[in-house]
């Protein structure tokens, strides 16, 4: 079962054709969720790789559709990313994410970005804080 927000998401939305159009289902073993994108010529920054936004946007949606498979409707309030390698333009980048602790409205979870194929490196890995959607979101810090 893949995993969106909405058809035109720029993260998830199969529809939104510049987007990341990313392919997310619940993991296969143990909990979190994972997935892929491509990156496309519209995704680069410098010359033939994926600008650094492309990989932030895709770990943060990973993440958020991680906490939506668990019920959650959820804000993102801080998110870290360290960056290790480029991503090259035409290749498939891997995503996975998982929540790593929720104190009431409050969740805190990761996500690693990866190459697919070869020796498939670690490209970025992130760390999010997000707060449920509901009630007064902006309170919960």
């Amino acid at each position: 079962m893949t995993l969106t927000h909405h058809e035109l998401c720029f993260g998830c939305g199969p529809a939104n054709l510049f987007g990341l159009q990313m392919e997310i289902e619940p993991a296969e073993r143990g909990p979190g969720v994972s997935g892929r994108f491509f990156v496309k010529q519209d995704h680069q920054g410098p010359p033939g790789q994926a600008h650094a936004g492309v990989l932030a946007c895709a770990l943060d949606e990973a993440m958020a559709l991680c906490v939506l498979n668990e019920g959650e409707s959820v804000l993102t309030r801080r998110l870290e990313v360290d960056y290790r390698e480029s991503a090259p333009v035409g290749t498939f980048v891997r995503v996975d994410a998982r929540v790593e602790r929720r104190e009431g409205r409050r969740l805190e979870v990761s996500a690693e970005a990866r190459g697919v194929g070869g020796e498939r490196p670690t490209l970025a890995q992130a760390r999010a804080r997000f707060v449920c959607a509901g009630g007064n979101a902006g309170q919960a810090r």
